[in-house]
């Protein structure tokens, strides 16, 4: 069957109109709620990175109604050991990621699609594979690790990039980790989520708890189900 099935047309309208729900709730948020859920996930992403300690991770800059708020890297990057190094994206012309380090608020830029890039030498796409923690946007992920991004496919390269035993994750508000999301070929999959009530929680549809991160925890600490 060709890909203009039927079936992948009908795939593709149904993440149309997830997606147009997920922003408008999003949108839909309190200032106040946001600055809340945004403390609430930069904590518990904070406990998980002096946890693993990594010599290397990702992140991005949210906008706007994106969970964990815009100063989350120089967040991180203050809970990384001092000789790690904390990637950034940059979009190219192909919407593909590069990457390059973020060594602070004042070399960020406005970049297209209302995004803030790192001004820092360019690392090549396949800098991501050498990260030890990637923390990757979504809308929603479900149950089983599958994300729904914007609809432009650059994280999804991204993880193809990523070695199957990183840990990924993915911050959400709470209520955008659903039980199932339409999928085509090319989403790949991620490990786990942290949300401001439930904390970072591993997923059923990556290889196994990853090392040094219980399942469904906050902070740090096991929670009782």
């Amino acid at each position: 069957m060709p890909e203009f099935s039927d079936e992948a047309e009908v795939t593709r309208v149904t993440k149309r109109d997830t997606r147009a729900e997920l922003l408008a709730r999003r949108r839909s948020l309190s200032g106040p709620a946001r600055a809340a859920a945004a403390g609430r996930v930069q904590a518990e992403l904070v406990a998980l990175v002096r946890r693993l300690r990594p010599s290397r991770m990702t992140a991005y800059v949210p906008v706007g109604s994106e969970p964990g708020g815009a100063d989350l890297p120089e967040v991180l990057r203050a809970a990384l050991p001092a000789d790690a190094e904390l990637l950034l994206p940059v979009l190219r012309d192909d919407l593909d990621l590069d990457w390059a380090a973020y060594t602070g608020p004042d070399a960020l830029i406005a970049a297209g699609r209302g995004i803030r890039e790192p001004t820092g030498a360019r690392l090549g796409v396949a800098a991501v594979t050498g990260a030890e923690l990637v923390v990757v946007p979504a809308l929603a992920v479900d149950r089983q690790g599958r994300r729904l991004g914007r609809g432009g496919g650059s994280y999804d390269r991204a993880l193809a990039r990523v070695p199957p035993a990183t840990l990924t994750v993915v911050p959400l508000h709470d209520g955008e980790l659903v039980e199932a999301l339409p999928v085509e070929p090319h989403d790949r999959p991620v490990r786990a989520v942290v949300t401001p009530a439930d904390g970072v929680r591993t997923l059923d549809g990556g290889p196994g708890t990853a090392h040094g991160v219980a399942p469904h925890t906050s902070a740090g600490r096991t929670r009782a189900e």
